[in-house]
């Protein structure tokens, strides 16, 4: 799942480093609508219930929308990792997202391990968050996992579980703020 919609969001900033994105830029008024929503549609058909494990970025935004779902489920703890975090933009930091362009476009869509302007390469984040899903797989089997993370971190981790290169994680369809998808 994705966070719902920030303050960075509507702002139309970038705001990807742990100084700013584990302290600020929190849920707007949407963004807590957008994650009660999807969490409680979640809730109704089944397929999310109290014993859900649930694993959040550790940026303030996804931890608030972590902690809806926790209060919505009534699981009794979110589990935070750092391996869920928000791709690092670098020297983009507290930009317009419109440089996000520049970064899709020809960098990520032709290497998945550059590192132009000190951006953390989808090589990189599709490696901590694999490394994530093996360490979840391994400790909670057959249990139900809800992720809380962050448009691009998801994106790059969806094409671990379709088999495709990390450069192409632009090739499957933007996950909108509050947006859920499920994986088996």
């Amino acid at each position: 799942m994705r966070h719902g919609k920030s303050k960075a969001n509507a702002e139309k900033l970038i705001v990807s480093h742990p100084e700013h994105g584990t302290t600020g830029y929190g849920l707007v008024e949407e963004g807590i609508k957008q994650a009660t929503e999807s969490v409680t549609a979640l809730h109704d058909q089944g397929i999310l219930d109290a014993s859900t494990i649930i694993v959040t970025s550790d940026f303030l935004r996804t931890r608030e929308t972590a902690e809806i779902a926790r209060a919505i489920l009534g699981v009794e703890e979110v589990t935070v990792s750092e391996l869920l975090r928000e791709r690092n933009f670098g020297d983009y930091e507290l930009q317009s997202t419109e440089h996000f362009q520049e970064i899709w476009g020809a960098e990520d869509a032709t290497d998945p391990t550059f590192t132009s302007h000190e951006v953390e390469s989808p090589a990189s984040v599709h490696d901590r968050t694999t490394q994530l899903i093996r360490e979840l797989e391994e400790t909670h089997e057959g249990k139900k996992i809800l992720l809380v993370s962050h448009g691009d971190t998801t994106q790059i981790l969806q094409t671990a579980f379709q088999g495709i290169s990390p450069a192409e994680h632009l090739s499957i369809p933007h996950m909108q703020t509050g947006e859920d998808r499920k994986s088996t």
